[in-house]
């Protein structure tokens, strides 16, 4: 299992939890009117906009097929259902004729994302280096290899299970939004 996603986001999210636990402990040693309530419920709203925007997204390479965790929601991309890789803006999973796009890796420079749009309209070449490769490609690339092993592995056998692609709601990204937002919405009508 190979997880991809970008370390300075993933870091600077965890350090705001952990900046966000010293204010919380604060308000709850110092806090005496409710105004400190409604200024923790505004925290742990941050502190989940961090751990779904920050912390939780990656791309995800496992023995079954690769993982998308988005904020919100996830896919899952089987091998057998897996056709390519390729980046635009950001990396996309191609699964037949449906296309995944993934949160945390994104292409930063415009101009790099201008050369990508103009290689996936068939104008410009591909990279075959993976030293001159940008972060991100380098992603599609080994991704690309791993389909391209499982491929060959499974070539001489039938197809096991040729399920498709799943998507679904990731129930732990909703609560973390969806409870420090009821707590915000609770404490101003205790006001």
């Amino acid at each position: 299992m190979t997880t991809f996603r970008r370390p300075v986001s993933h870091v600077m999210g965890w350090a705001w939890m952990a900046v966000s636990v010293l204010l919380l402990v604060d308000l709850v040693v110092r806090g005496t009117d409710m105004r400190a309530v409604v200024s923790g419920a505004v925290l742990l709203i941050t502190v989940g906009a961090a751990y779904v925007l920050a912390v939780r997204p990656k791309v995800v390479a496992t023995e079954e097929g690769v993982r998308l965790v988005n904020p919100l929601r996830e896919v899952f991309v089987p091998w057998t259902a897996f056709t390519w890789a390729d980046v635009t803006d950001v990396l996309r999973v191609h699964a037949g004729d449906q296309v995944f796009r993934s949160w945390p890796l994104r292409e930063g420079k415009r101009s790099e994302v201008r050369e990508n749009l103009r290689r996936a309209g068939g104008f410009g070449e591909d990279r075959d280096d993976p030293r001159e490769m940008r972060p991100t490609e380098r992603v599609a690339w080994i991704l690309r290899g791993e389909a391209e092993r499982r491929r060959a592995r499974s070539a001489g056998g039938a197809r096991e299970g040729a399920a498709g692609p799943t998507v679904v709601w990731a129930p732990d990204a909703v609560a973390a939004l969806a409870v420090p937002v009821v707590l915000f919405a609770g404490a101003l009508l205790l006001i």
